[in-house]
């Protein structure tokens, strides 16, 4: 059996060399065949083409089939794995919001008991004036914005100007229509702030750069990056309390500061109406200047 089988190898062995050869050269033949037959007849090779494509259309439909349907179900369940994923994750964040919940609420009650026990005073009512930004500076050393509110509309000089996430500027110009917004980027802005965290006060001063400068701090504070700036309400021209951003970097000759807002992306901002009592002058009410010049008519008339 044994030499039988070594015979039977030994015949075939040359045998299969011959067909992979003869098989080379004869595809290789067809291929230039087809070739030559697309240059010589064109027409004929496309109808031969789409003659192929018809005939297996029908085919691949079918094979397509059951592969479309393997792929919906495996983005299907790929989908329900990412619903299930993100509905977790929504269930621990609900969870921790609802805690921060609780505990602001447990603070603004101890808040308000605090501030009943010492009877301190409320700060004055903040009223916003909405208005769309119409224009800004364009030059490289101003850093301002236009609005289209002005006097008419309850808007003077030295109210503050706030973007949805935070402190922007002050109103430097009014005019009856249009009010003038003055940057805290800008070389001539100074804003009283005050450190949240430490509550140390200090002067956030413009230089016109996208990143102002914190300066006037204590010699004994300590700044570190991330600490966030609020407004301090010192000299009773801006509210207190009005996010302006955080500190970006301590350096050895300066501090500097991000602001919440985004330059590039301010189409509305709010004006905020406020006003310390004794602070509003005639001006600011033509009615109470009204009743006062009556007044000293009949006083003159008696």
């Amino acid at each position: 059996m044994a030499p039988r089988q070594g015979n039977v190898f030994k015949l075939a062995w040359p045998l299969k060399t011959i067909i992979q050869r003869s098989a080379f050269l004869a595809l290789v033949s067809l291929a230039v065949g087809l070739l030559f037959l697309g240059k010589a007849n064109i027409a004929a090779v496309d109808r031969l083409r789409m003659a192929t494509t018809d005939f297996l259309a029908p085919v691949l439909t079918t094979i397509s089939e059951p592969v479309s349907a393997f792929h919906r179900a495996v983005a299907r369940v790929q989908s329900l794995t990412r619903l299930i994923e993100e509905n977790e994750r929504l269930r621990e964040e609900n969870a921790r919001l609802l805690k921060w919940q609780a505990a602001g609420r447990a603070l603004e009650q101890e808040n308000e008991n605090f501030r009943q026990l010492l009877n301190a005073l409320s700060d004055p009512l903040v009223l916003p004036i909405t208005a769309r930004v119409i224009g800004d500076s364009g030059g490289p050393f101003v850093r301002t914005l236009l609005l289209n509110a002005g006097q008419r509309d309850g808007v003077r000089v030295g109210q503050a100007v706030v973007a949805p996430l935070g402190l922007i500027g002050r109103i430097a110009e009014v005019g009856d229509r249009s009010a003038r917004v003055l940057l805290i980027t800008d070389i001539n802005s100074r804003i009283p702030v005050v450190l949240e965290k430490s509550r140390q006060k200090g002067i956030l001063v413009g230089d016109n750069s996208t990143l102002p400068l914190l300066e006037f701090l204590p010699t004994t504070s300590t700044v570190a990056p991330g600490d966030r700036l609020v407004t301090s309400g010192d000299g009773g021209m801006l509210p207190a309390g009005r996010p302006i951003g955080f500190v970006s970097s301590v350096g050895e000759r300066d501090i500097r500061v991000q602001g919440y807002a985004d330059w590039n992306r301010l189409e509305y901002v709010s004006i905020l109406r406020y006003d310390l009592p004794g602070m509003s002058g005639p001006e600011d009410n033509p009615g109470d200047l009204g009743e006062s010049r009556l007044g000293e008519s009949r006083l003159d008339a008696q």
